[in-house]
């Protein structure tokens, strides 16, 4: 579509996107909290003659464009949502928020997808159906792409499409794969209880802090005895809290962390051997247990055909394909992938550092490449759905 614009249209194109990407940056919100950001992207639509959809959405809306001829609704994805981290870039628009910073590039995204808006709308005459934009809150806390369907803004969707900045990926890649490309994430917390004492006197009570140890120690044979080697699985504790004072035995030991993987197999068997072990070690030593699992979204499964479909977009964009690596983060993406078919792939970024890091950056080169794609993609998966669609509505 960047063809359709002049040399000068395209350098404007490219600057209104960085201008919003960097508004976004500097102006975080955290997860539920993306009041200012919905306001800012409502206004970017209205002012670019997009209609907003009336979804019920505390925070992050929906808009569309196409619908002038009969034919299937396809949806793209962003998510708008900050994260709890105090930027260090030292960038010119660095985030004004103190403690809070668009550290996974959901900022980018925002951008991207309306960028992609906008080039569609200015075809829309032609498009065969429907393009909806979600503009999701609440990734992550895992929390918004569930708050999305319960809007009912998934419903008559025939697909849905969406992307993740890859640092370590240079500028003109994307990364498609069919099949696992993150993973289930879902977090724990055990609470260990004993029985508190002077340090010198162990004997008089239950120490918590040495079942905890064991816990942490066992639980590592889970992936290397439990799971195939075949497969993937990551167990991780993070944190462990106990205790006040150098010389108490304390009652209580907490454990919190993390398990990951690609597999509803695996993650039933994992979550159930971690129970399993987590109480058997605590009653060896005398202690008691209880887990509480934080639940959080499956793995993100890509269609076959739809992966296909976006290569041949790709080609079409211009862009060079590459097999990503899947990543064991997590991504509530996978929700959408439960309810309609959906593909997730990897945009090359040539970024600084890892998600999540407080120094954070990504090349704005990618900002018009991912659009123009976006909207590729968009028309093309109109195009081949619309022809299932037709056979449909006339049978």
């Amino acid at each position: 579509m960047s063809e359709a614009l002049s040399e000068q249209s395209q350098l404007a194109f490219e600057q209104k996107l960085i201008a919003i990407r960097r508004h976004l940056h500097q102006n975080p919100e955290l997860s539920n909290e993306e009041v200012q950001t919905t306001a800012s992207i409502r206004g970017w639509l209205q002012e670019a003659g997009i209609r907003v959809a009336n979804f019920p959405l505390k925070t992050g809306l929906v808009a569309e464009v196409g619908g002038l001829h009969e034919g299937p609704i396809i949806a793209l994805r962003a998510d708008i949502d900050a994260l709890p981290v105090q930027e260090a870039t030292g960038l010119a628009y660095a985030s004004l928020v103190p403690g809070t910073m668009h550290a996974c590039g959901h900022d980018f995204h925002t951008a991207a997808i309306l960028g992609a808006a906008f080039l569609l709308k200015q075809q829309e005459k032609e498009l065969q159906g429907t393009v909806r934009f979600i503009f999701q809150p609440a990734e992550e806390k895992a929390q918004g792409a569930e708050q999305v369907i319960r809007s009912g803004a998934l419903e008559g969707v025939r697909a849905v499409f969406g992307m993740h900045n890859k640092p370590d990926l240079p500028v003109g890649t994307i990364g498609i794969k069919p099949g696992p490309l993150m993973a289930s994430a879902d977090g724990f917390v055990v609470e260990v209880e004993g029985k508190g004492t002077h340090a010198a006197v162990p004997e008089a009570g239950i120490d918590p802090i040495v079942t905890g140890a064991h816990i942490v120690t066992a639980l590592q044979a889970i992936v290397s005895r439990n799971v195939s080697a075949l497969q993937s699985a990551v167990i991780s504790v993070t944190k462990i809290h106990s205790g006040t004072a150098w010389n108490v035995i304390p009652d209580k030991a907490v454990l919190d962390g993390t398990v990951r993987t690609f597999n509803e197999e695996v993650r039933t068997t994992v979550l159930n051997r971690f129970d399993q072990v987590v109480h058997g070690v605590a009653a060896a030593y005398g202690t008691k247990a209880t887990v509480r699992w934080i639940k959080g979204p499956p793995a993100v499964q890509n269609d076959a055909g739809l992966a296909e479909l976006a290569t041949r977009a790709a080609d079409i964009a211009g862009l060079q394909v590459i097999t990503p690596t899947p990543s064991l983060a997590g991504e509530d993406f996978a929700f959408y992938q439960k309810k309609v078919p959906g593909i997730f792939f990897f945009m090359g970024t040539s970024g600084t550092q890892e998600w999540h890091h407080p120094a954070f950056d990504l090349d704005e080169r990618a900002l018009p490449i991912s659009a123009n794609y976006f909207a590729i993609l968009a028309e093309q998966a109109l195009k081949q759905i619309s022809s299932k669609f037709e056979v449909e509505v006339s049978g």
